[in-house]
């Protein structure tokens, strides 16, 4: 692509000098040379100076027989950085704690990519076009899971 229509910001901040676009994916590549898309750089957790990406940690509880659907997002810590919060809508007739949630995570993922706050729920916040809003769901969980002062 050349640039955007009528957009010469966007395409500055799109294209680099040498002609190479920058989408804001993260991907990996096998030794097939097959990609696999990991999230978007937007989108990544810095939990403790480790690199947490969303989108891997919701293929990952996809695995969970209970769990239907999952969106990870960050939000501010003093002690982390950020720290994780997994909203998750469960499969009709089951249901999971965050105990249980937790602990399913213990020996198959790595210890800092565990959620410490999942938030229950039947909807995710979107948009008229049916697009998850993370922004609001961050938003939402800044305040459910802000250190209440007294």
């Amino acid at each position: 692509m050349l640039g955007y229509w009528n957009n010469p910001e966007g395409t500055r901040d799109a294209i680099d000098d040498a002609g190479w676009m920058h989408t804001g994916d993260l991907a990996t590549m096998d030794e097939h040379g097959y990609v696999c898309i990991a999230g978007r750089n937007k989108d990544m957790i810095i939990r403790g100076g480790e690199n947490v990406y969303p989108r891997e940690l919701e293929e990952f509880f996809f695995t969970h027989p209970a769990v239907a659907d999952v969106q990870i997002i960050g939000i501010p810590d003093t002690r982390y950085g950020e720290e994780i919060v997994a909203w998750v809508k469960f499969h009709p007739g089951h249901v999971a704690n965050e105990l249980e949630l937790q602990t399913w995570c213990k020996g198959r993922i790595a210890h800092f990519k565990t959620p410490k706050y999942f938030k229950f729920v039947d909807e995710f916040p979107m948009t008229v076009t049916g697009k998850v809003q993370k922004f609001r769901m961050r938003e939402i969980s800044i305040e459910d899971y802000r250190p209440h002062r007294s």
